[in-house]
């Protein structure tokens, strides 16, 4: 056993001496400690400098709204259809958006609907910061402070006195193509963020609400004489009987003959209808920053002759007492919109027999005022609802007959009385025109005719007022 080991120790040595060869020839230990080589790096591993992009040069731009734009760079073209967040590089100038495309955002008709509010033919004013007003009427700013540094404006542009964009000298002040305020030119944004979008897309909403109440006046300048102003009365001067319709510019409320009445929103402004009730005084009467003027009004006498039985149902409290009751709910909730949009019409094309205001006495003795109208026409004949609304009322009662309230939102009310039919029901829309029942002679009634009236919070109004118009287009 022991010859056998001795000649194990030779092989043990040369596999040794052969590893350290191994070792030597192919480099460092794997063993030893890591240390920074001496050898030389070839040339072709080197990295080499990025070079720095030369800035990029912009011209000039334009905002066809607030969507649609376009840059132009020394070397190319740009555009954007979401107000800077984004933009595509085009190829030409054909590729460009124009103001072709340009409907109810466009800069023209965004002006106009702007000049409306203001009164005037250019942007309403109110423009903050280093926004200044050019020789056109337009904003431009010179200077814009991004990121708490100053920079010269190449070109600016405001959509509206809060909405505008600004061009730098060159790409390297900005990530995006266009600065963007939403201010007045207090911050500048580099791009688009989402509270710039939301109070953009409020713009648009409001530009919406200008333009369709400003349809609702007989033209332009009645549109501007009412929504350029911070309070309007329609019309200024009124006498018993008559309504007015108030707008303001903000939310609030009016003291007015005892009574509370609040400004409810519709479109770009806040209404309520102010009735004018037979015991106001004629006399001036402020009204936010308005005079209402109320002139005197005389009204004639009318004399009725009526059989003894008729007369009695007047004596009848509880069963009046009762229908009023039903009457007062349904005149209690009235949609806080305007419902209609076009011009009242006559209900019927019958005789008028007596006036509104007229001074009635039945049987010599002291009746009541006559609040309406009397339009006598053969039994039977189609009654017109005289506007859009939905019918708060349809039932026979006592004293009217069979009778009909139309709500036409913000607390006007139409009332259609002495029916021989209804042909609605409470809760239907009707649209102006609509068959709402027939004529007849129900209730208190002396032969067939049509008792029509209007109520503005429950207080009676002159239907004349109406006819052939609506109370937007009262304006004088």
């Amino acid at each position: 056993m022991r010859p056998r080991k001795r000649r194990q120790w030779p092989l043990l040595v040369g596999a040794c001496i052969l590893a350290a060869g191994v070792v030597i020839f192919m480099g460092d230990s794997p063993f030893a400690t890591s240390t920074s080589s001496n050898k030389e790096v070839p040339d072709s591993v080197v990295a080499t400098p990025v070079p720095t992009p030369t800035p990029r040069e912009a011209l000039e731009f334009r905002m066809l709204d607030f969507d649609r734009g376009w840059v132009k760079y020394a070397d190319g073209m740009a555009q954007t259809s979401d107000g800077g967040a984004h933009w595509q590089e085009v190829t030409s100038t054909e590729a460009l958006p124009t103001d072709g495309g340009a409907t109810t955002n466009g800069l023209e008709a965004i002006t106009k609907l702007l000049s409306l509010e203001s009164g005037t033919g250019g942007p309403a004013e109110g423009a903050l910061g280093a926004s200044a007003t050019t020789s056109s009427g337009s904003l431009s700013v010179d200077i814009v402070t991004l990121n708490g540094t100053m920079f010269d404006v190449k070109q600016s542009q405001f959509v509206t006195p809060k909405i505008g964009w600004a061009l730098l000298p060159s790409t390297t002040n900005s990530k995006s193509p266009l600065v963007l305020t939403v201010d007045g030119g207090q911050s500048w944004i580099d791009g688009m963020t989402e509270d710039a979008k939301a109070v953009i897309q409020g713009v648009k909403a409001h530009l919406t609400q200008l333009k369709a109440e400003a349809l609702l006046y007989k033209d332009e300048a009645g549109a501007k004489a009412v929504m350029g102003a911070s309070w309007k009365l329609i019309p200024e001067q009124a006498s018993p009987g008559d309504i007015v319709l108030v707008r303001h510019k903000e939310p609030g409320s009016i003291a007015w003959q005892g009574k509370t009445y609040t400004l409810q929103p519709y479109e770009a402004g806040y209404f309520t209808y102010l009735p004018i009730s037979m015991s106001v005084k004629a006399g001036t009467y402020p009204i936010g920053d308005q005079t209402l003027t109320i002139k005197t009004k005389k009204f004639e006498t009318q004399y009725l002759k009526v059989t003894e039985q008729m007369e009695s149902m007047k004596q009848d409290t509880t069963r009046i007492n009762a229908d009023q009751k039903k009457i007062d709910l349904a005149r209690s909730k009235s949609e806080p919109s305007f419902l209609f949009s076009g011009p009242f019409v006559k209900p019927i094309e019958g005789i008028l027999t007596t006036p509104y205001g007229y001074t009635r006495y039945v049987n010599g003795k002291y009746d009541s005022a006559h609040m309406a109208l009397d339009l006598a026409a053969k039994e039977g004949t189609p009654i017109k609802a005289t506007n859009d609304g939905v019918v708060a009322l349809a039932e026979l009662l006592y004293l009217t007959g069979n009778s009909i309230y139309i709500d036409h939102g913000m607390g006007l009310f139409s009332q259609y009385a002495h029916l021989s039919e209804l042909r609605v029901k409470p809760g239907d829309r009707v649209k102006q025109g609509d068959i709402i029942g027939l004529v007849g002679t129900t209730g208190f009634s002396t032969g067939p005719h049509l008792h029509f009236t209007f109520w503005a919070h429950n207080i009676q109004a002159n239907p004349d007022l109406f006819f052939n118009t609506t109370p937007f287009q009262w304006v004088k």
